[in-house]
């Protein structure tokens, strides 16, 4: 019931029809709409939005999505109302899988996390080749810094950062931003009013360009790495969830010829630069990458 409800309700945020009468082709509306639990980052960037129009443009099935940190957005696919997941935090998406919640991790595409700050950087770290070692800087000058502290995949990212460069952050120049739970675009916007400090992801970053001062001062570190994750969630536990659409959804989306092709060019023609790269298992098959 709460399932169908909140299809419903999806249904009419997007003027959709998601009854469960027949269409022409003899399938359920509701059979033909998948709902997708995802991390924001992706939705801000556009990129969730693009896959979304692509596959149902060739299949004529819907999705739509909910977005939330990781961490949120796992807990709102255990209660079985979500179809499939996207996530970018290893250790939360494992434990996710490990409790019967859902039924692999489908990788799907990267980008990557940068430390970002005021041109200015009063704590000297431009041009550092580790986060770590700023990390580690800006917490010894006790320089502003801006976290989501949600349990989010940016803020688990980030604090796996801070554990690599051995300091406990804590004090009146970290902060907690309060309402980082609605995403990257906020608490980027916030920590450029601050003029300080932040772990963010580029395509975030990219986005905002021209809108905002702070400018990238660390990347191109391996850890920074941010990788993407699709996890259909498990029929045998959750049985209300519609699997058939959430796997060949999942097929679409990792098809070096389909949704790979989309990722590989997203952002483009707008920034000169891709925001995401492509990263499923046929992917890297066809491109040796």
């Amino acid at each position: 019931m709460k399932r169908k409800i909140l299809i419903a309700l999806l249904a009419l945020l997007f003027f959709v029809p998601a009854c469960s009468t027949l269409d022409i082709a003899g399938q359920s509306q509701e059979n033909k709409f998948v709902l997708l639990a995802s991390t924001i980052g992706p939705i801000d960037a556009g990129i969730v939005g693009a896959l979304e129009e692509g596959f149902e443009m060739e299949t004529g099935i819907r999705v739509r999505h909910v977005g939330a940190g990781t961490g949120a957005a796992l807990k709102m696919a255990e209660k079985g109302q979500f179809d499939l997941v996207l996530a970018h935090a290893k250790s939360l998406e494992e434990k996710f899988v490990q409790g019967g919640f859902g039924t692999e991790r489908i990788s799907l595409m990267y980008n990557d996390f940068v430390i970002v700050g005021p041109a200015a950087d009063p704590a000297g770290i431009r041009g550092m080749k580790t986060a770590a070692q700023a990390l580690k800087t800006i917490a010894a000058k006790k320089e502003r810094f801006i976290s989501r502290g949600d349990k989010s995949g940016t803020h688990v990212a980030e604090m796996d950062l801070w554990a690599k460069s051995g300091v406990k952050p804590a004090g009146a120049w970290y902060v907690t931003y309060e309402k980082g739970s609605t995403g990257n675009v906020p608490t980027l916007l916030y920590s450029d009013e601050k003029q300080a400090y932040t772990v963010i992801d580029r395509a975030t970053h990219l986005s905002l360009r021209g809108k905002i001062k702070l400018a990238i001062l660390v990347e191109n570190d391996e850890a920074m790495l941010n990788f993407m994750s699709l996890i259909p969630v498990n029929p045998a536990k959750l049985p209300r969830v519609n699997a058939a659409a959430a796997m060949r959804f999942a097929a679409w989306a990792t098809d070096p010829e389909k949704g790979q092709l989309i990722i590989r060019d997203f952002g483009k023609d707008k920034y000169g630069a891709p925001m995401f790269f492509p990263n499923s298992a046929a992917w890297r098959k066809k491109t040796g990458k």
